[in-house]
This record gives structure tokens, C-alpha cells and sequence, in this order.
């Protein structure tokens, strides 16, 4: 998320369900001077309607992707771009790539992906 808000995507929201996860968030969104610019929201992923998003970030377990997948492709409108961090998925091609190894994303672009996929 605070990654997002420095390449200018606005707005920059982040959910968690974890707690811990999300306090830890929030104090490295304040010691990166981003208070009040960023958002972590403690909401189920898996509840939130994403329809509304343009730019999609992820950073999942592998054995999540796939489901994940048919609920961005339910969701988001054609013109959103997913990009995952570690892992990428399984079932699609990416549009680009960037970085290697445990630094390596993958990007989607929706449009494309609802092409291959039917």
C-alpha cells in the first residue's frame, strides 16, 4: 500500500483481518510520514466488493490465488490491473513482470485476462 501511494495510486487502501498485522501497517505508514494518506481497514478480503478498484495488490499464499482469481474476475471492471508479489497465478499470463526470485510481481491486466480465460 505505501508502495502504491509513492508511484501515485490514490486512493491507497490496505485490508487485514490479522490484528497484528494491521497495527504494524498503520506504524510503518506513520514512520513513513503517510498518516492519514494511506488506509489498512480491518475487513475480509473475501467480503469486500472490489468493483469500484482500479489497481489490485496482492500478496497471498499460493493456495489462495485461485479462488481469488474467479472473485477479481467477478469484480473488477476491465480496465484494473492486478499485480502479485511473490507468488503468481497459476491459470494467468501476466502482462509483465518485474524483479526476480523473492522480489519478483506479476502484473495483470483484467482486460487481457478475461480474453485468455473465455
Amino acid at each position: 500500500v505505501l508502495e502504491a501511494y509513492r508511484q501515485g495510486l490514490r486512493p491507497a487502501l490496505g485490508y487485514e483481518l490479522n490484528p497484528w498485522l494491521l497495527c504494524l501497517a498503520n506504524y510503518r505508514a506513520w514512520r513513513a510520514g503517510y498518516h492519514g494518506k494511506v488506509s489498512f481497514l480491518k475487513k475480509d478480503l473475501w467480503k469486500v466488493d472490489l468493483s469500484d478498484c482500479n489497481n489490485v495488490i496482492v500478496f497471498l499464499a499460493p493456495s489462495v490465488k485461485p479462488p481469488l482469481a474467479a472473485k477479481l474476475l467477478a469484480e473488477l471492471p476491465d480496465g484494473a490491473r492486478v499485480v502479485a508479489g511473490r507468488f503468481p497465478f497459476p491459470s494467468w499470463t501476466p502482462s509483465s513482470t518485474l524483479g526476480q526470485g523473492l522480489e519478483q510481481v506479476w502484473a495483470y491486466d483484467m482486460k487481457e485476462v478475461r480474453r485468455a480465460v473465455q
